[in-house]
């Protein structure tokens, strides 16, 4: 299919399918004419790529494990998270995965001292 076809298929914007290709997470085939064709396997990968980014993720996190896309099971991108030891599922992911949390629970930090600090100015608890 097409791009727009695939980008509405996947919930995305043609742009953000041609951003991806530039950031290494898609690989569009090119018809005789140029234009990018995309298949199962490519919608596939790319709803996984927007769940990804849907959960907070940055187009960097998920390009740093995008070779587990191809081998990613049909029920999606939890299998790609380790839920424990011994897991047998993919440990760069758990890595990319606890670093975002890391940074998130930062920003969280610095949010609710500067709110504490601007509803204090308000007389506010």
């Amino acid at each position: 299919m097409r791009i727009g076809d695939a980008a509405a298929a996947v919930g995305l914007t043609p742009r953000t399918l041609r951003y991806y290709e530039q950031q290494g997470l898609v690989e569009a085939r090119r018809t005789p004419a140029g234009h990018r064709e995309y298949d199962a396997e490519d919608i596939r990968r790319l709803r996984a790529v927007r769940e990804l980014r849907e959960a907070g993720l940055t187009v960097g996190d998920v390009r740093a494990f995008a070779h587990l896309l191809r081998t990613m099971p049909p029920s999606g991108v939890p299998e790609l998270i380790p839920k424990g030891p011994h897991s047998g599922r993919c440990s760069a992911a758990e890595t990319v995965v606890r670093h975002r949390l890391a940074e998130l629970d930062a920003h969280i930090e610095r949010l609710t001292q500067l709110r504490t600090r601007l509803a204090a100015r308000l007389g506010e608890p």
